[in-house]
C-alpha cells in the first residue's frame, strides 16, 4: 500500500474504537487519536484489561466445584480506566477495530 492510500485509511480510523493488544497480555480498549512513524499508538477515553490472576482462577474453580470436570470455567478480565494514553509499538501484537 502506497503512502497516500495508507493515511488515507488511518484518517478512516480516526475516533474509531479500537483494541490494541500487547505482548504482555493485556488489551486497551480507546478511541484511536493518532499514530507515528514508531507505530505508538494514542488512545483516549481508554480502559485496561488483564487477564485474571491464578488465585481468581484458582477462587472461580473452587466456587464450581459442583460443577462436571468438563465445565467450561468464566472468569471476569480485570480493568481499569486509564483515560488518554500512549501504547508504545514495539509492545503492540494486534489491534482490532469495533465495529466494522
Amino acid at each position: 500500500m502506497d503512502d497516500t492510500r495508507a493515511t488515507e485509511y488511518l484518517q478512516t480510523l480516526l475516533n474509531k474504537k479500537l483494541c490494541v493488544y500487547t505482548n504482555d497480555s493485556r488489551m486497551f480498549y480507546g478511541d484511536f487519536k493518532c499514530t507515528d512513524n514508531e507505530c505508538n499508538i494514542i488512545l483516549s477515553q481508554s480502559y485496561e484489561y488483564r487477564e485474571p490472576t491464578p488465585n481468581a482462577v484458582r477462587a472461580a474453580a473452587e466456587s464450581s466445584s459442583g460443577a462436571s470436570s468438563t465445565a467450561t470455567l468464566k472468569v471476569d478480565m480485570t480493568s481499569r480506566f486509564l483515560g488518554l494514553i500512549v501504547v508504545p509499538g514495539q509492545y503492540i501484537t494486534k489491534i482490532e477495530v469495533d465495529g466494522l
